[in-house]
């Protein structure tokens, strides 16, 4: 049995096995009380499901799948979410035994609020409502996540139906300080999360904030942990996301704007991320074939000066394919280095399953089909090759995906030269061979490849 943060109604979160990808999960069980009481809330529950699996962020734990299991005796919900294996923030502060070091704590700002703006910039927008250094994880290579994303959903549409509700974290008297007095009232807005994000800034500044005996922390002793913080512009930012008044506390996109924050990303960073979002366009030999060609004398870049001698660059090394590979995967893979701090939120558009709920009115309501399997994997290569059919009417595509795990997709199909691109992307999207993310990226490589087609056929 683990313990991944404190989410109203599970009875019991275990670590399983996924045989399908080789890694290990957390088995979670939301029982009701009441099989009557499920079927009530059936159509809300599946939607509510199916959107938290559409929520993805590098900085956010993975909701991977789900099913209902109902039965005569029961009725419950299984999900399997992400295992973070290395521990809570809290447990990490424990044993932590000097101040930390400002560069982790920028760091680790950066990607809790990476993860939040994610959340907010979601139409409608998504409220954590449970943000704690319990509910914030850390990986072994410094990655931050945020789990128990689902805690406010659960706790507003279902904890009267749970069999084992749990009492809302404002009730808990140990995590009672990351609350503020706005928490749970009718204006209750994203200005909440970055109440409690200010106090886990503040934690992980000061290590812990001291109770003094009590059986819970007081806003003294706040005020005191937040007067001990030496740097000034750090204990400036944590005022700032600590004010009463939700309107004058900053959001969490302007918060990546704060001086204490924002920096200028590397070129180097900046192009390794163009690279990987273009990857599926480039042979997977590129980098080779472009270190035969570089002349490791050129100059890339001069600074003259009239009273001495300037200053030269020149390209004196190879690029190590391996090196930039590794750099690369960092990149992608595991959220490491966002480059949210000039990305202004693109809305993530979810349907109303994801925002406070309400109930719906009661009438004749239009059969849902089944939801097919989601790909989840993004595309990393794309190959395709289009030749006329015998009769000369269609055209049979042939198309070669690589994804991200190093799997492969060799799907083929006849088409009319009618046909959209976009159309065949959805299709792609809706039957589960590619993600939702990709969709736009397949649509303009298939746009260009029957462009070239037509071309040369003319």
């Amino acid at each position: 049995q683990v313990q991944q943060g404190n989410v109203p109604g599970i009875e019991s979160a275990f670590l399983a096995m996924d045989t399908e990808e080789g890694v290990e999960v957390v088995w979670n069980e939301v029982q009701f009380t009441e099989k009557k009481v499920f079927k009530a809330h059936e159509e809300k529950i599946v939607t509510m499901f199916d959107n938290l699996i559409q929520v993805e962020h590098p900085n956010i734990v993975k909701f991977h799948k789900y099913w209902l299991d109902v039965r005569e005796s029961r009725a419950r919900v299984i999900f399997i979410t992400e295992y973070m294996c290395s521990g809570s923030l809290k447990q990490f502060l424990k044993k932590t035994k000097k101040t930390m070091n400002q560069k982790a704590w920028k760091r680790w700002c950066t990607q809790i609020l990476s993860a939040l703006s994610y959340l907010h910039s979601c139409e409608p927008p998504i409220i954590h409502g449970n943000l704690t250094c319990d509910t914030i994880f850390i990986q072994h290579n410094g990655l931050i996540k945020i789990g128990s994303v689902w805690h406010k959903i659960f706790a507003s549409a279902f904890l009267e139906a749970l069999k084992t509700p749990t009492r809302s974290p404002r009730e808990g008297q140990r995590n009672r300080h990351f609350f503020p007095p706005d928490f749970n009232l009718a204006i209750d807005d994203t200005a909440v999360d970055i109440y409690s994000f200010g106090i886990c800034a503040l934690e992980m500044a000061v290590l812990e904030i001291q109770a003094n005996g009590e059986s819970w922390v007081s806003e003294e002793a706040v005020t005191r942990a937040g007067q001990s913080v030496e740097d000034p512009i750090m204990r400036e930012f944590i005022e700032k996301c600590l004010k009463q008044e939700p309107h004058q506390r900053p959001t969490a996109h302007d918060l990546l704007f704060h001086r204490v924050l924002f920096e200028v990303h590397s070129l180097k960073l900046q192009a390794a991320h163009c690279f990987i979002s273009n990857q599926y366009l480039m042979p997977e030999s590129l980098v080779e074939e472009k270190n035969k060609q570089v002349n490791p004398h050129a100059v890339m870049a001069e600074i003259q000066h009239k009273d001495r001698p300037g200053v030269i660059w020149s390209s004196s090394e190879e690029v190590s394919d391996i090196e930039m590979k590794v750099f690369c995967e960092a990149v992608s893979m595991n959220g490491l280095y966002p480059l949210m701090n000039f990305a202004k939120p693109r809305p993530v558009l979810l349907p109303r399953g994801l925002s406070q709920p309400i109930d719906d009115d009661q009438g004749i309501k239009t059969p849902m089909p089944e939801p097919l399997e989601v790909e989840t994997r993004k595309v990393i290569q794309m190959q395709c090759n289009i030749e006329p059919n015998n009769d000369k009417s269609k055209w049979h595509l042939t198309l070669f995906l690589k994804l991200e795990d190093k799997l492969h997709r060799h799907l083929s199909c006849d088409f009319l030269p009618s046909d959209n691109s976009k159309g065949l992307a959805l299709e792609l999207v809706h039957f589960g061979f590619i993600s939702e993310e990709d969709c736009e990226r397949l649509a303009f490589f298939l746009e260009e490849a029957f462009n070239k087609h037509q071309f040369n056929s003319s």
